[in-house]
């Protein structure tokens, strides 16, 4: 489909960017208020003022809308403008504290409860674990464009493999405490992890 004149790509992907938006967040509020389970995807679209046949266009089930995780390409894009004398890692952490400023404290407050959730409910933290092998290869096409290594490098992807492994470990311990400042938590993980994971 061509883009009309009058709507150029941009203002279409960024609609369409709104609405999906839109979507997750009125079925993280449905979830919290009458749980995962309970919660249907015909009362997520209602919520939304869509129809379920566009809830379908957006997200192919009830559990995407929780798996979705809005913030993979900024967190991408800030990692790639960080300083090229970095490590991979320290360009991570580096990342977390500028997302900081970038990201409202209250879209900061709905990605800790989509995280909650996540790890929380059996069925998703069983589909979680799909995301996070995608995770390995986002993971290290970041760290093979900012070292100028394959992606498919033996230790790219361990390194890959190893931030995935000590973000699920974060991320599962602040689920767990409802005061977590979980970029707080993850930049803990990540200088435990640049320092070689020492115990």
């Amino acid at each position: 489909m061509t883009s009309s004149p009058s709507e150029p790509t941009g203002l279409r992907e960024r609609k369409k960017a709104r609405t999906r938006a839109a979507i997750q967040r009125h079925a993280l509020r449905l979830f919290h208020e009458q749980g995962y389970s309970a919660t249907t995807v015909d009362q997520i679209a209602a919520a939304a003022e869509i129809s379920p046949s566009t809830f379908f266009r957006y997200f192919p089930t009830k559990e995407a809308t929780v798996l979705y995780d809005p913030f993979d390409p900024v967190l991408i894009e800030a990692a790639l403008a960080q300083p090229p004398e970095l490590s991979p890692a320290a360009a991570l952490r580096a990342t977390a504290q500028t997302i900081r400023t970038q990201i409202a404290a209250e879209d900061w407050e709905r990605e800790r409860e989509r995280q909650v959730l996540v790890f929380r409910e059996p069925e998703l933290r069983t589909a979680v674990m799909d995301k996070f092998a995608e995770g390995i290869d986002l993971l290290a096409g970041l760290a093979a464009r900012r070292t100028g290594r394959a992606a498919d490098d033996f230790e790219v992807r361990n390194w890959a493999g190893a931030v995935v492994g000590v973000v699920m470990a974060a991320f599962a311990g602040a689920a767990a405490d409802p005061g977590a400042d979980t970029l707080v938590i993850l930049d803990e993980a990540l200088a435990h992890l640049e320092a070689g994971l020492p115990l």
